[in-house]
Order: structure tokens, then sequence, then C-alpha cells
């Protein structure tokens, strides 16, 4: 019966030494290099805007009006989108890749023209 306790017993009085000597996991928002080495500017920028289009897009949402929330919502995405691609110009070399970012900022301005208006048109109707 003593053979059956001292595994047990063992692995008991050793797991908190375990836990301890384990290194700790992953924040979810950490940003690391590629190997494992601090972020890049690039990516510490590429987090950054990530983390105030989210903020944004919460705010957005707390609006009681769906169509508003959508808009307001997209709106925030939008100025992510344009954040990223204002990135990938700053750091980027690949030329295919800064003229898709160029179009995103392009094309994402319009758009975010078109809700802003859609917005002020809502509150001067009273919505």
């Amino acid at each position: 019966m003593s053979r059956v306790r001292a595994p047990w017993l063992a692995g008991l009085l050793l797991a908190p030494l375990m836990a301890l000597a384990a290194p700790p996991p992953p924040s979810g928002n950490a940003v690391h290099g590629e190997h494992g080495g601090a972020a890049t500017d690039a990516q510490q920028e590429y987090q950054a805007g990530m983390a105030t289009m989210h903020d944004n897009m919460a705010k957005a949402f707390t609006s009681s009006d769906p169509d508003t929330a959508f808009i307001q919502g997209m709106i925030a995405h939008h100025e992510g989108a344009i954040a990223m691609a204002r990135t990938q110009l700053k750091y980027g070399r690949n030329a295919e890749a800064r003229k898709m970012a160029e179009a995103v900022i392009k094309a994402q301005q319009v758009e975010i023209v078109q809700m802003r208006q859609w917005l002020d048109k809502q509150a001067s109707q009273g919505r």
C-alpha cells in the first residue's frame, strides 16, 4: 500500500515546484518579434493601431440604434485599416504591398466620408 501512495505523494509535493519553474503563459496582447525577442517598431505600431481601433469600435457599439452602431463601428474599423496601411508604407518595402496599402487608404477615406455624411444626415433628422 505504501508503494501506491508514494507516486501520488511525490506528485502532490512536486506540483507546486513545477508550477513555479514553468514560464508564465504569454499575454493575449503581447507582441514579440519573429524569434521571441522584442517587438519591432512596425509590430508595435500595428498593435497600437489595432488597440485604438478595437477601443473605438467598442464605443460605437454602445449606441442602441443598430444602424448607427454599424456605421460608427465601420468608421473605427476603416480608420484602423488606414492606420495599418500607413504603418505598412512607413516600414514595408514590397512594391506590391505598398500599392495595396495606398489603395486601402484611398478607398477607406472615401467610405469614411460617406459614412460620416450618413451620420450627419441622421442627426439632422433627429435620429
